[in-house]
């Protein structure tokens, strides 16, 4: 038979299971949650973390330099995993990790070749490369991944690469609707 643990009082709260191992929980007249027969962990909201994160002044980015991009603001970590401009999560899954930039002080006509990264234990997990002839001052680009953590160990961090055919700096634009990073569990191991 199922078992079920709740992280507050089940005062009100009647549970059963039919001979297929469906569990049912009930509170009060129409509220029904059916829980499947299944191996591992049921996710509930309040255990999958999530974060986001923004910038609150532009970061310098180097010519031909790979650069950790470092967040300094939190919208919101459900779990308190997000800390020094990295997400280490503490429940094992599957992760949709988010990042997006705005590249700013480009020279028109110049041209860029940008990369973001997005790391895992400090080793590349996924890169997305852009080469442009700049036409504005400003471009942007969103990178999403899907990366599995052990809920312990595991870490992601973000990182940026610019090489440009005259050596110069970018900014990544520090604003709160611009250069953010985020993840959320989407599916326990």
């Amino acid at each position: 038979m199922a078992s079920i643990i709740t992280a507050t009082t089940t005062s009100g709260l009647t549970h059963s299971a039919d001979n297929s191992g469906v569990l049912q929980l009930a509170s009060g007249t129409g509220n029904l949650v059916t829980v499947p027969s299944v191996t591992g962990t049921a996710m509930v909201s309040g255990n999958m973390p999530a974060f986001r994160a923004t910038k609150s002044s532009s970061q310098t980015i180097s010519n031909n330099t790979l650069t950790k991009v470092t967040f300094d603001t939190e919208t919101f970590d459900t779990a308190n995993c997000f800390a020094s401009s990295t997400f280490t999560p503490n429940v094992a899954g599957y992760y949709q990790v988010n990042y997006s930039y705005s590249a700013q002080s480009l020279t028109t006509g110049r041209n860029y070749a940008m990369s973001g990264y997005i790391f895992k234990n400090s080793n590349i997990y996924t890169t997305f490369e852009h080469n442009i002839t700049s036409a504005a001052d400003q471009y942007g680009n969103t990178y999403v991944a899907l990366v599995y953590c052990n809920g312990s160990t595991d870490n992601i961090e973000v990182y940026f690469y610019q090489n440009n055919s005259s050596s110069g700096t970018v900014l990544l634009a520090g604003s709160s609707s611009t250069t953010q990073f985020s993840a959320v569990l989407v599916r326990g191991a």
